[in-house]
């Protein structure tokens, strides 16, 4: 967007690093959208697109032709939109294990895509190693996918994730 334009209404700026999961879920959430991303993919006619990238099923990788139909509505740039996902030379652990670093979580309530690398081996910024469930050993739930996170605390037993930032381990 250039500096000199105004923001439509359903405009929502991404956070550097921000996952795709963790942007359509803050973006539909916004009061003035107010949709799931099924039913938003079906309207776009993009089928199960968006509801695949939120669980990052990213085989096949998205196509510039669906970036572009996501960006006609969404506004942040075809570029800006790859950005939240891996590169080519990044593979993902398991979409159904979704990885996070509490503290991150805490400081600003969004899902970085390098959590989700193979590589990563955990928070570089707080150097501490990433969770996939609460650490809770009476729980063990894993985590929501990203879009779907609304709550910074366990869906299962209620840990907040402040606490869950104190039982994460350095590296």
């Amino acid at each position: 967007m250039n500096s000199g334009e105004e923001c439509s209404l359903v405009y929502l700026s991404p956070y550097d690093g921000e996952s795709i999961s963790s942007y359509l879920g803050r973006w539909c959430r916004q009061e003035v959208v107010s949709i799931d991303t099924y039913t938003l993919g079906k309207r776009l006619r993009l089928g199960k697109t968006l509801w695949r990238w939120e669980r990052f099923y990213l085989n096949p990788f998205p196509t510039r032709w669906e970036l572009q139909k996501i960006d006609k509505l969404m506004e942040v740039g075809v570029d800006r939109l790859l950005l939240m996902f891996p590169p080519p030379h990044e593979s993902l652990v398991k979409p159904d294990t979704i990885r996070i670093c509490a503290v991150c979580y805490n400081e600003t309530p969004y899902h970085r895509i390098s959590w989700q690398y193979k590589s990563t081996e955990g928070c570089e910024h707080h150097r501490l190693r990433l969770l996939s469930r609460c650490p809770d050993p009476k729980c063990g739930e894993p985590f929501p996918i990203p879009s779907k996170i609304t709550v910074l605390a366990c869906k299962k037993c209620g840990m907040p994730y402040s606490t869950m930032a104190n039982k994460q381990k350095s590296y």
